[in-house]
C-alpha cells in the first residue's frame, strides 16, 4: 500500500504528483504489461543487449560532443 504524507498547505496537484512518482517506482504497471503476453527468454536477452548497446553509444556520443 502506498502512503503519502501531505501537508495542510500542500495542493492536491502536488499530492497527486507524489503519488504518481511513488506508484511508478513500484513498477506495478510495468509488471502488468510484461505479464500480458509471454516473451521467450532469448528475445528478452536480445532486447536487453540492444538497449545496452544503444545506451553505451549515447554515452560515448555525449562524451565526444
Amino acid at each position: 500500500m502506498i502512503v503519502i504524507n501531505v501537508k495542510e498547505s500542500e495542493s492536491l496537484d502536488k499530492a497527486l504528483k507524489k503519488f504518481k512518482k511513488k506508484f511508478e517506482k513500484t513498477g506495478v504497471v510495468k509488471e502488468l504489461r510484461s505479464r500480458q503476453s509471454f516473451e521467450k527468454p532469448c528475445i528478452t536477452k536480445r532486447m536487453q543487449k540492444i538497449r545496452a548497446a544503444y545506451k553505451q553509444k549515447m554515452q560515448i556520443a555525449d562524451v565526444e560532443g
